[in-house]
């Protein structure tokens, strides 16, 4: 753990008055604890955007004392805090995957934090990030950073083989084909390459058909239709020899470097992905990797332009009992606002407002901007949290396996996980 105090004041300035929050008037070293990941902290300040905690100090006259953690020790931290009686914790960040119903009750629902300072236009922020934390019609959480899969392909692997950027998942599958081959040195190319069927793979995938594993309210549809047709998909490509052979051992660091050494055609992975490939310095094939929003089926064009892909995501919360719930809410306020949102992106954070899509600096350095952001507009998590959600995710990845591999038709492994996870949901 580290933790780092910032300044109230640069260079002995004083401020010449403290504004008010909500009826309170901050003391002029006022502190507010907040434990996130070390990556928010350095998103919080960098050369593109600057100090993005500058909005927060210069509303309160306040200070920020981060206390940073890697993923699992930090919930773990965070939500042992959260029972006791009284924590030293204000705000914690939370990854969606960790905020079940349960846990979600030990923090602070914000709608009247909201009555009384408003989140700046919070509709702006994307549909499926705050509907993931929502419970019970309120929200306990305020989205600040996401990761959310896009569709990266090759271009000079495409051209060279005669296929256009596919505009469907049909199309797509075509073209996996058809980029499928050996070249003259001897070197063999797959059209798809994905790092096994895991849960974010899976789902990244599977929502060119618009297909859920486990909905909102809890109902298991992987045997539907969309799902089924996901994983015959897969069963086929990797048949005909067009990803991997190796790809149920194959990690997203295996994933990258066949990106990396043009020897996968197309991927479905991170937006962010795309500097990677584009990398000069790691790279074979910097220049030559264009990124957009994954196609969605033909059959569905008229419903949406993009498939509606999974997304994953940190929010800040506030603690039941935190002792500082109302400096707490302003850091949130004020590190959610528009330009702080602009600012982080700039700094390398995932932005979670639509209308950070349209500063024109971030525009130049995310070449994918636009289509990111039509992807986050329909965008949804890959399953809803739940105590049993792990065991959920490892019995996908079982029954998908058993399907491509040819052990059960995709329909009856399909059968099988809906079932296994139907009893793990009710026991």
């Amino acid at each position: 753990m580290s933790i780092n105090r910032r300044q109230l004041l640069a260079g002995g300035a004083a401020l010449a008055t403290l504004p008010h929050f909500i009826g309170v008037s901050f003391a002029r070293n006022g502190e507010v604890n907040v434990f996130s990941h070390r990556v928010h902290q350095t998103v919080s300040d960098g050369s593109g955007g600057g100090d993005v905690t500058r909005f927060f100090r210069e509303a309160t006259g306040g200070e920020v004392n981060w206390a940073t953690f890697n993923t699992g020790p930090l919930h773990e931290r965070v939500f042992r805090e959260a029972s006791l009686n009284e924590s030293t914790v204000d705000v914690a960040y939370l990854l969606n995957s960790r905020v079940t119903p349960d846990i979600a009750s030990l923090f602070e629902p914000l709608e009247p934090f909201m009555e009384r300072a408003p989140l700046e236009d919070i509709n702006d922020i994307f549909p499926g990030l705050r509907d993931a934390m929502t419970f019970d019609g309120q929200l306990h959480a305020v989205p600040i950073r996401h990761a959310t899969a896009g569709f990266h392909y090759n271009e000079e692997i495409l051209a060279e083989r005669g296929v256009s950027p596919p505009e469907t998942i049909e199309e797509f599958l075509e073209a996996a084909k058809q980029c499928t081959f050996t070249r003259d040195d001897g070197s063999s190319v797959v059209g798809f390459g994905l790092a096994g069927v895991a849960l974010a793979e899976l789902m990244a995938f599977a929502r060119a058909w618009n297909a859920d594993f486990v909905t909102p309210d809890m109902r298991v549809v992987a045997n539907e239709p969309p799902m089924v047709t996901a994983v015959t998909a897969i069963r086929d490509l990797f048949e005909a020899g067009a990803m991997p052979r190796d790809m149920m051992t194959m990690n997203s660091e295996d994933m990258n470097l066949l990106m990396q050494s043009g020897r996968a055609a197309m991927t479905v992975t991170s937006f962010s992905r795309n500097r990677l490939y584009n990398d000069p310095e790691k790279s074979q094939v910097a220049g030559k990797v264009k990124t957009t929003f994954l196609p969605i089926s033909e059959t569905l064009k008229g419903e949406f332009e993009a498939a509606p892909t999974r997304t994953e995501f940190w929010s800040m919360a506030i603690p039941k009992n935190s002792q500082n719930k109302d400096l707490a809410w302003e850091f949130i306020r004020t590190m959610s606002l528009p330009e702080a949102t602009i600012a982080a992106a700039l700094n390398g954070n995932g932005p979670v407002r639509a209308s950070a899509y349209e500063n024109e600096q971030l525009l130049e350095s995310l070449p994918y901007a636009k289509a990111e952001q039509k992807a986050l507009t329909v965008a949804r998590v890959p399953l809803p949290a739940f105590d049993e959600a792990a065991r959920a995710a490892d019995m996908l990845k079982e029954e998908t396996e058993t399907a491509v591999l040819g052990i059960k038709t995709p329909q009856e492994a399909m059968d099988d996980l809906t079932r296994r996870v139907q009893e793990l949901i009710e026991s």
